[in-house]
């Protein structure tokens, strides 16, 4: 059987002076380590987050961007195209009226041409007739 005498007293007693020792230089110590590190943890938790929503929010505003720079091109691209089919317009426009301008400066010198022929060949007819005429009568008209 288990005897009660003063070694009990002094074993609770180194006991409880060992439990007092360990609390200030092992747990406290300890405790204290995993506390820091715990708020590490958390801050860098808490920094990733921080950095995750500007991320988001960086992202959201450069498609945003991308967007709207997609909508400025389509909107140049329209404003180009219908300028140059503007310009097309206007240059078939010119074109069209130099060949008609040339159209009717070359009706006109035909006609001034035909016009010319028909005298020669009407003087000419005239000249052929009479001597024809000479010819067929045998004397001078």
């Amino acid at each position: 059987m288990v005897e009660l005498n003063f070694t009990v007293w002094i074993q609770m007693v180194n006991f409880i002076l060992l439990i007092f020792m360990l609390n200030f230089l092992l747990y406290k110590p300890v405790l204290k380590i995993i506390e820091k590190r715990n708020k590490k943890i958390e801050e860098s938790d808490e920094k990733v987050k921080s950095l995750n929503e500007t991320i988001e929010h960086n992202m959201a505003e450069y498609e945003g961007k991308i967007r709207q720079a997609r909508v400025d091109a389509a909107a140049q691209r329209d404003e180009v195209e219908e300028e140059g089919s503007e310009q097309g317009k206007a240059i078939i426009e010119k074109v069209r009226d130099e060949i008609s301008e040339k159209l009717g400066g070359f009706k006109a010198k035909l006609q001034n041409e035909t016009d010319k022929a028909r005298g020669v060949l009407q003087d000419q007819t005239r000249t052929i007739a009479t001597e024809i005429s000479e010819k067929v009568l045998g004397r001078g008209i």
